[in-house]
């Protein structure tokens, strides 16, 4: 009996490597195809198209703020490899209003030609308990980091049917996988974005178009140095449990996964919960849902440890707090 269940295992999984060529999509080729980055003036949004022209793409810059789209794209040239290569700057908040979104992309479809892969990076953040935080960030939040991914999305997807080809990237967080104390109105609008994703890979994979959600951690961006000034200390002290990354580090793993894996993370703390949050993610690679099956449950108990980590953190920061309350009253 265990010798037939053995035998049962390797066949399927030799069955699942012989049909991994057709789930597995093929490689996006960057020479030549034509990225569009939102919130690229900036942070990981600037260093992926840095990455994009580097490989040799056409590359559109959507951002709010013009001045910084015109440094970006001073610096973002300066990693030409031909004279062909061009970086348009449109300024336009994707987050307010669908029809200037739509105008934007035509804009750009008719001097770069049809939009071959989508980066949505545009996002902020706001951290705070949520009794704290004004009723407003949440509304926010939800408009920046949702919405401005919607909305460049809903933009560029008929052509992209229409051409039987293209590739969608949203810019999530580990936040977006692991609620965190503090993270009431950020961790919530990057969760949106996975529902976005899956659902949305199920409705386009027919037309050979895919998605990639990322997931990155605590990046060395002004957006991060910005959020740092208001973290409460337990969303600190729990964020300061794991390392800092650099945007250029991030950039280059999400521009390799877009194109062809559905999740992009980073590191060993990001591989982990990739696996422990796939649910009823799709998967792009047979590799990637065998590993997920088999380090299920070792990644579980390791994040129960962690899990009571952040508790302890939490216990500990609200007797402290309530220990100097008692002494200033006293005083």
């Amino acid at each position: 009996m265990l010798l037939l269940t053995a035998a049962f295992i390797v066949a399927f999984v030799l069955l699942l490597y012989m049909v991994s060529p057709l789930i597995s999509p093929k490689p996006l080729a960057l020479p030549g195809a034509h990225v569009v980055v939102t919130g690229g003036s900036s942070g990981i949004g600037k260093c992926i198209a840095i990455e994009c022209y580097k490989q040799g793409a056409f590359i559109t810059l959507v951002a709010r703020d013009e001045n910084k789209l015109l440094q970006a794209k001073k610096e973002i040239e300066k990693y030409s490899i031909n004279d062909k290569q061009v970086v348009l700057c449109i300024s336009v908040d994707v987050s307010q209003d669908y029809g200037q979104v739509e105008n934007v992309i035509k804009q750009a479809q008719e001097k770069l030609g049809p939009v071959d892969m989508l980066v949505n990076c545009a996002g902020t953040s706001v951290s705070g308990k949520f009794e704290d935080l004004e009723i407003n960030y949440f509304e926010r939040l939800m408009n920046i980091n949702y919405l401005g991914s919607v909305y460049p999305s809903r933009a560029v997807i008929t052509t992209m049917k229409e051409r039987r080809m293209g590739r969608i990237v949203f810019v999530s967080s580990q936040a977006g996988q692991l609620g965190l104390f503090g993270f009431t109105a950020y961790s919530s609008s990057k969760f949106a974005l996975r529902g976005l994703a899956e659902a949305l890979q199920m409705e386009v994979k027919p037309y050979n178009i895919y998605i990639t959600i990322a997931y990155p951690p605590d990046t060395d961006t002004p957006g991060f140095a910005e959020e740092k000034k208001t973290k409460p200390l337990e969303t600190q002290l729990i964020s300061e449990t794991s390392s800092l990354c650099k945007p250029e580090q991030v950039a280059k793993q999400i521009v390799k996964d877009a194109t062809g894996n559905f999740n992009s993370s980073i590191g060993s703390d990001g591989y982990m919960l990739s696996s422990l949050t796939c649910g009823m993610s799709p998967v792009t690679s047979i590799t990637e849902g065998l590993q997920q099956i088999v380090t299920m449950g070792l990644f579980r108990t390791i994040a129960l440890f962690y899990l009571g980590s952040f508790d302890s953190i939490i216990r500990r920061c609200m007797i402290q707090r309530a220990k100097s309350e008692t002494v200033d009253k006293t005083a």
